[in-house]
């Protein structure tokens, strides 16, 4: 029989406000959770775990000396920068994420922001319910240029499961693809697509919807020089990491005309802070970090996280990022 463990699920409120019960992690071992929990709180908290659970709270170094018993890390999240992976591996803590649980959710997400800017359905729902339309003298208006997508290039960076999914829906669209990915996959998905340097693509693009990881490495690397290769009709889609964009650069961008829109899901500080300089950018549309939260892919997350805390207690883990850490 499969041993139990002491589970510490730090920050659980996203992942079950109340409609996505955690019976299925409560089957695996003795679980306390915490909707939310501070800095200051998190070692007091984690003390005794031999597994956290967690998806923004920051675990380093300093953190895995004080918590002895910790052996097992299962973010809950695809992403896993708030935690020093090497230093838990060194230590010999393993750490897993839960990969592609919220694809289709995100690729919908994208299209979501990607025709708010093309056809500006806000605008003129707005615009209807203020009574225009019932004043209007023609039986159509819009208030604003309207943008069609069949034939237009999608520019995609990154090029994993997530990317391929978006390639695919804007191909039904009509519209061509082009990537840029490091490392080329070998699986391309079912549409045609074209890799090509990221100056290319940023310079070629009708639409560049970002679908990468962020390291220590591309961090802002989304900057004035890149912006300023965009065409000044193109839009630029974030559905990553907010680090990835210098967000002063964007603000340039978008205020100085020089492109055309943008859609985020994500910025650099969440929550959002009230002085980000974009929350006045004209043609800045955003969601507040919601893509992966589909009730759909919540469950596909829980599933996903019981799975690999099963297989860490049985002794196999998977889905582990830090294994050429590990001792």
């Amino acid at each position: 029989m499969t041993r139990k463990a002491n589970i510490v699920i730090l920050d659980g409120y996203t992942i079950n406000p109340g409609d996505n019960p955690w019976e299925p992690l409560e089957k695996l071992g003795n679980c306390i959770i915490y909707d939310r929990t501070p800095a200051e709180l998190k070692l007091e908290r984690a003390v005794e775990a031999e597994i956290i659970l967690l998806s923004k709270v920051k675990l380093d170094d300093a953190a895995f000396e004080a918590l002895p018993k910790l052996k097992y890390i299962s973010m809950l999240a695809t992403g896993y920068n708030n935690v020093d992976v090497a230093a838990a591996g060194k230590r010999g803590i393993t750490v897993s994420n839960v990969p592609a649980y919220s694809t289709e959710s995100v690729a919908q997400t994208t299209f979501a922001l990607l025709l708010e800017l093309a056809m500006h359905v806000g605008l003129h729902d707005a615009s209807v319910k203020g009574g225009e339309w019932v004043r209007c003298t023609d039986h159509a208006y819009w208030k604003t240029p309207l943008l069609e997508l069949d034939g237009l290039t999608m520019g995609i960076i990154g090029y994993g499961t997530i990317g391929r999914a978006v390639a695919r829906i804007a191909s039904a669209f009509g519209m061509k693809i082009m990537a840029y990915s490091p490392r080329i996959p070998s699986e391309t998905g079912v549409v045609p697509v074209r890799f090509v340097p990221l100056e290319e693509l940023f310079a070629s693009a009708d639409v560049v919807s970002l679908h990468c990881p962020q390291t220590p490495e591309n961090g802002g690397f989304v900057n004035a020089k890149l912006l300023g290769m965009m065409k000044k009709s193109a839009f630029l889609l974030n559905l990553a990491r907010g680090g990835l964009i210098n967000e002063a650069d964007l603000t340039k961008a978008l205020s100085s005309g020089q492109i055309a829109g943008a859609g985020l899901d994500v910025v650099a500080h969440e929550p959002m802070l009230a002085d980000n300089s974009l929350l006045k950018a004209p043609n800045c549309i955003f969601t507040p970090h919601i893509a992966w939260a589909s009730l759909a892919a919540r469950k596909r997350l829980l599933t996903s996280v019981a799975a690999n805390i099963a297989a860490y207690l049985s002794g196999a883990p998977i889905n582990v990022v830090n294994s050429q850490y590990l001792k």
